[in-house]
């Protein structure tokens, strides 16, 4: 199949054609890791998670990414709490106040959470262009692998 997005990973790069990886063409912004024990691979956009703007705590569902979950949806009542404490607006004012914040600071930092628990779990960088960005990203550090 040929890669839509020009950035190297066509079929014919690999001659290993029964390689899950040259299935599907990835656009220049995502990574592909992969963990060697399970042979599981995570395709994932690095950069500001615009869907993390929108939908904010669903994202992690969507992933299957059940620690990120409980650790937004935690930070979501903390901040929901406090708001209703200290803030004398109407409910729905506070409520609307603190989610446009936190879907602000969940663009910005939800796909390195997501990237660097994966790390923790084992997955590694799956070829060298998403290697370099990851690094370039720094979601990894340049002595990992």
């Amino acid at each position: 199949m040929q890669n839509p997005f020009g950035n190297g990973n066509d079929n014919n790069d690999n001659n290993n054609d029964n390689d899950p990886r040259n299935l599907i063409p990835i656009p220049p912004n995502f990574a592909t890791v992969v963990n060697k024990k399970t042979g599981q691979i995570r395709i994932a956009k690095v950069g500001l998670s615009f869907t993390a703007l929108f939908f904010q705590i669903l994202v992690p569902v969507f992933r299957s990414d059940w620690y990120n979950f409980f650790c937004m949806l935690g930070v979501e009542v903390i901040v929901g709490m406090g708001l209703s404490m200290y803030l004398v607006q109407p409910l729905n004012m506070t409520f609307y106040t603190g989610e446009s914040f936190l879907g602000i600071v969940w663009m910005l930092i939800y796909n390195m959470m997501y990237f660097k628990h994966l790390f923790k779990l084992g997955y590694t960088p799956a070829d060298q262009r998403s290697k370099e960005l990851l690094i370039s990203a720094h979601y990894l550090k340049n002595d990992q692998q």
